[in-house]
């Protein structure tokens, strides 16, 4: 009898923590976001700074050198968007024309609500640029992008600084894991390398899809001579990492300044058909063949997830929802208790 009392009192004890939890995870956001961040990044250098252990480098020199990969990645990435951002303002005189002749129809309607003078030369779009509720609608939001801005580069420090920790030792993921959910001795690391290899495995091939990805996204965009094609697929390779939804977004929005960009219907359509193939046959086709079974998440899981870590931090929760949730999976399997929690996710 005791212990069943013993058992409904944990249970509720359960209910009780799991909303404090959640609502730590989001008051503390500004901490355990670059913390999972830096979590996943580590675990991607992990193998390679264990290499180098093993051949006696110095730690010091391991650490400089991801620093050295982190610094030329990053500064390629500031070049692409640069080059991108180079593109766009070269092309967006020609792109407003487009679009202008385009959306004459649709946007006159709207043009007309706002109180807009359509008979002084100017066109659809620009007199909609003049528009002093235009011009209000984004000094009101200037604010929340210089905001959204100050947010991401304290973020991406914040992640530097946990990375180099987690790196260094000074945080050690595996100790924390081995105190907290895995009992010590030799099968604790053999569970502890099972995980960081299932995850550091997940991210690689998730890197490498949303990689081929924003690649067939730009060589489609040029041939069919769509504007800027560095920009889409910098985005697509982007987006791509927020699962099933970022891939439905590319698309769409590639597709609506294809819309804009393309006189001919069959080339429309031929844009449609490229697009479209190239989300199928990298992320409905190679991705799973690439993660194999053991990644395998049910559709029902990852949308909830989306929902419940995109509620919960936003749009660093819906790029950080299937990393955490395979993740947990991969824990879930380790246990007895947990396997078939893990079979129903997948």
């Amino acid at each position: 009898m005791k212990l069943n009392e013993q058992s409904t009192t944990n249970k509720l004890l359960l209910v009780l923590v799991i909303p404090v939890i959640f609502y730590s995870l989001q008051l503390l956001s500004f901490i355990f976001i670059p913390l999972m961040f830096a979590i996943f990044i580590a675990l991607l250098f992990t193998p390679m700074m264990r290499w180098m252990k093993k051949r006696k480098v110095p730690q010091f020199i391991a650490l400089g050198t991801v620093i050295l990969i982190l610094t030329l990645t990053g500064f390629s990435a500031i070049k692409i968007v640069q080059m991108s951002g180079k593109q766009i303002e070269e092309g967006k005189s020609e792109i407003f024309k487009k679009l202008d002749n385009k959306v004459e129809q649709v946007v006159t309607p709207f043009a007309e609500t706002l109180g807009l003078d359509q008979n002084n030369g100017d066109s659809t779009i620009k007199g909609l640029l003049k528009s002093d509720k235009i011009e209000s609608f984004i000094l009101d939001n200037f604010t929340i992008t210089i905001s959204f801005i100050q947010s991401t580069v304290v973020n991406i420090l914040m992640t530097l600084f946990f990375l180099m920790l987690l790196l260094a030792g000074s945080l050690n993921f595996k100790d924390i894991l081995q105190s907290t959910l895995f009992s010590g001795g030799t099968q604790s690391v053999k569970t502890f390398m099972k995980v960081e290899r299932s995850v550091s495995d997940f991210l690689k091939v998730k890197i490498f899809v949303s990689f081929l990805t924003g690649v067939s996204f730009g060589v489609i965009a040029w041939s069919l001579g769509i504007s800027f094609p560095l920009f889409w697929g910098l985005l697509a390779f982007v987006i791509n990492f927020v699962q099933m939804v970022g891939s439905v977004v590319s698309t769409i929005l590639v597709m609506l300044f294809a819309f804009i960009e393309i006189e001919s219907p069959g080339t429309l359509l031929l844009a449609a058909i490229l697009f479209t193939g190239a989300q199928i046959l990298f992320g409905a086709v190679l991705e799973p063949i690439f993660m194999g079974r053991s990644f395998s998440i049910n559709i029902i899981v990852v949308l909830v997830m989306l929902m419940f870590w995109g509620f919960i931090w936003g749009v660093p929760g819906l790029i950080l929802s299937i990393p955490l949730t395979v993740l947990f999976k991969t824990i879930l399997n380790e246990f007895p208790g947990g396997k078939k929690f893990a079979k129903l996710m997948s």
